[in-house]
């Protein structure tokens, strides 16, 4: 089991910044792949940053030079640092993990939201033009 919890959501201006945090504890092998996703009032849940278990980041198109994602394994700790944020960015936003899936040879981490097992439970992030 892996149990996430998220903080440091709270309201701010467009062009301000954020960081969020998501402490993470449990089985390690199951939280190998980490990513926060979105969800803004009236809006399906969307991925925002990944983790893949290569180390390599990936961001979705509207948050990409904006977010940046980071961990301090030592610390068990999940980032997403947040910089000229936008009025549409406003969401609950979720720390989630997943132990990844096999391919062939080779184990990848998943990117739809319904393939992630584990959810913190969000931390909300509100955005004022």
């Amino acid at each position: 089991q892996v149990q996430l919890v998220e903080s440091g959501g709270g309201s701010v201006q467009a062009g301000g910044s954020l960081r969020l945090t998501c402490a993470a504890s449990g089985d390690t092998y199951n939280r190998d792949c980490m990513a926060w996703f979105r969800q803004a009032p009236g809006k399906e849940r969307e991925g925002v940053a990944y983790f893949d278990l290569d180390g390599r980041t990936t961001y979705a198109d509207s948050v990409k030079g904006r977010f940046t994602i980071s961990k301090d394994n030592a610390a068990n700790t999940l980032y997403l640092q947040m910089n000229s944020l936008k009025p549409d960015d406003t969401a609950m936003y979720y720390c989630v993990a997943d132990t990844g899936y096999q391919l062939g040879r080779n184990r990848l981490c998943p990117r739809v939201r319904d393939d992630f097992d584990y959810w913190g439970r969000g931390t909300q992030v509100a955005v004022s033009s």
